[in-house]
């Protein structure tokens, strides 16, 4: 029997939510770094192209820069997926909520008189 109470699955699930809800943040801030970095290299090759350097060094330059700007186009895939599984994780801590309540009200209208009820016996195999 799983030892996994109700009150430990919303802890978790709830936790999952703020995990990649920060994973998402972090991994956008990433991006927008990586962006900055593309357009500061695609400008030092336009740069370096205006001064005279070898025609290899300024396109080596301008494929560093279009190489940043893919990895960024999948950092952005990436953080769009940690976002979705951000919502996931945070309507299933809604769901079990929900559920759990409206298991509790259909507890609390119940006529059985559970004050002598043994607890122990309810958790029993």
């Amino acid at each position: 029997m799983s030892e996994l109470t109700n009150n430990q699955l919303q802890k978790a699930v709830a936790k999952l939510a703020r995990n990649s809800i920060r994973l998402a943040e972090s991994i956008e801030a990433w991006g927008q770094a990586l962006d900055d970095e593309a357009r500061d290299t695609a400008r030092v090759a336009e740069g370096i192209g205006g001064m005279g350097v070898d025609v290899d060094t300024v396109a080596e330059t301008r494929e560093l820069a279009q190489t940043l700007t893919g990895i960024n186009s999948a950092v952005g895939a990436y953080a769009s997926a940690a976002r979705d599984t951000a919502k996931a994780a945070a309507a299933s801590h809604e769901q079990i909520r929900t559920t759990h309540d409206e298991i509790q009200e259909a507890f609390n209208r119940g006529a059985t008189d559970y004050t002598y009820l043994d607890r122990d016996w309810l958790t029993q195999d």
